[in-house]
């Protein structure tokens, strides 16, 4: 019987990753200064963050705004060549397809402050100061993505440790109960927004 191929790959830590992601901040903030948006921060997420841990050879990055430059920012991402996913179930935290050129990467625009935000920085600071928390992830990473039929099933099969790690990095009760219940679409089935205008925040 032949053996089925993992759906989600999960590899040692690679030292490339941080250059990969100051090549992605670098244009960025070449862009968005030309267009003249303000930025919070442009920020290394996700697993990749993480000195040592396994991950998805997937760069993330969160360009943080204020409310109001949302829209202004993603419009300059358009411009890269990014399609707009919208929020995918997480609120204030807006997707993006990326260029074929920048393959292999997932930009998100993120609110300042919002919970997304915090979620983000909790996971990264958390595991990049526990060496025996990061090492646990890892082996979870491992274990589920050898298991996982499709993305929903790795984000599920994940999340008990997910919710480990931001106890220990001192999210709340409520907090934490908000990201568990958020329902989540992943990147890889999510389809385009009409633009434009489509990431500006209802009401703005």
């Amino acid at each position: 019987m032949a053996r089925l191929t993992a759906v989600i790959t999960v590899v040692d830590y690679d030292p490339a990753w941080p250059r990969r992601f100051e090549a992605l901040r670098e244009e960025y903030a070449r862009a968005l200064g030309a267009a003249g948006v303000p930025v919070v921060a442009i920020e290394h997420v996700g697993s990749t963050s993480v000195p040592g841990l396994a991950a998805k050879p997937i760069i993330d990055c969160d360009i943080v705004v204020k409310e109001r430059d949302v829209d202004a920012a993603a419009r300059v991402l358009v411009g890269l060549g990014f399609q707009p996913l919208g929020e995918l179930g997480i609120a204030q935290r807006w997707a993006f397809r990326e260029p074929e050129r920048l393959a292999r990467t997932n930009t998100y625009v993120v609110v300042d402050g919002s919970l997304a935000l915090r979620n983000h920085r909790a996971v990264r600071d958390t595991l990049r100061c526990d060496p025996e928390l990061r090492e646990q992830y890892a082996a979870v990473k491992r274990r589920v993505a050898a298991e996982a039929a499709d993305s929903y099933a790795y984000g599920r099969g994940k999340n008990a440790m997910v919710q480990r790690i931001l106890a220990a990095a001192g999210l709340s009760e409520a907090e934490r109960a908000e990201i568990d219940a958020s329902r989540v679409v992943p990147l890889d089935k999510a389809e385009l927004i009409a633009w434009p205008g489509a990431a500006r925040p209802a009401g703005a």
